[in-house]
C-alpha cells in the first residue's frame, strides 16, 4: 500500500499564528510519537501566496503517513497534533478542508 499523503488548508488571517503553525508542522514529524516512536514519514507547513485563486486560504499543512492506521491515531490520539490544535482553536477562520490521497 503507498503512504498517505494528507494537505489541510487553513484561513489564518493573523501572521504571526501563521508563523507558529509553520514551526509546530517544522517539528511534528519528530515531536509526534506512537509507541514512544516517530510515526509519522514527513510533515511541513507552507504559506500560500496571496493570489484570488487561494480563496482566502493561508496556509497549507502537508503530513505523509504509512497508512489509514497512523493518519486515524493522528486525528484521535496523537498528542502533538492535539498541542496544534489547541494552538489554532479560535484562530482559525471557518472549517479547514482536508485532501487525503496516495502518495
Amino acid at each position: 500500500m503507498p503512504p498517505i499523503v494528507r494537505l489541510t488548508l487553513f484561513k489564518i488571517p493573523d501572521p504571526p499564528t501563521i508563523h507558529l503553525a509553520l514551526e509546530k508542522y517544522t517539528t511534528l514529524a519528530q515531536d509526534a510519537l506512537k509507541d514512544g516512536k516517530p510515526y509519522i514519514q514527513l510533515s511541513a507547513g507552507h504559506t500560500a501566496h496571496a493570489d484570488p485563486r487561494s480563496q482566502g486560504y493561508t496556509f497549507i499543512a502537508r503530513t505523509v503517513f504509512l497508512g489509514k492506521e497512523d493518519m486515524h491515531y493522528y486525528d484521535e490520539e496523537c498528542k502533538a497534533h492535539g498541542a496544534i490544535k489547541g494552538l489554532l482553536r479560535g484562530k482559525v477562520e471557518g472549517a479547514p478542508v482536508v485532501v487525503v490521497m496516495d502518495g
